[in-house]
């Protein structure tokens, strides 16, 4: 993983993400639950940041949370996400960001299951995915 943040100015943003990637990635959004086109996704392969194709999950760490949006129990390294408190909507959660451009992917929890115990929940839109080769 680069240690060099992707930096564009915020009509740079809008004009390359669509307008609910914008909102999501960029205004920390989230897209209703059950809506995403990975929530139920099964493929091999990696998902990376919609906005600037850093690698984030891999399709091993990825379960069926019932949440409603797609759930890894781990990012592909640990250095491709950062946390920050979130306390909005009053509420006290971790948000996970892409490191390679500060893009709100969703939150992480600590009721995942095993071998860390965490759930990485992230908002579908936030994400695209590059299947494994045959």
């Amino acid at each position: 993983m680069s240690e060099r943040k992707v930096a564009k100015t915020d009509a740079e943003w809008r004009t390359e993400l669509t307008p609910e990637q914008y909102a999501v990635c960029r205004c920390s959004a989230t897209e209703p639950p059950f809506s995403g086109q990975w929530y139920r996704h099964k493929a091999a392969g990696t998902y990376v940041c919609a906005a600037c194709r850093t690698g984030l999950f891999a399709s091993e760490a990825k379960y069926d949370s019932g949440s409603g949006w797609p759930s890894y129990f781990q990012p592909l390294i640990r250095a491709a996400v950062s946390l920050h408190q979130d306390e909005t909507h009053g509420m006290r959660r971790t948000e996970v960001r892409c490191a390679g451009c500060d893009s709100h992917l969703g939150h992480v929890f600590p009721d995942g299951p095993k071998p860390t115990g965490l759930r990485y929940c992230i908002n579908s839109v936030a994400l695209d995915f590059i299947p494994a080769p045959d």
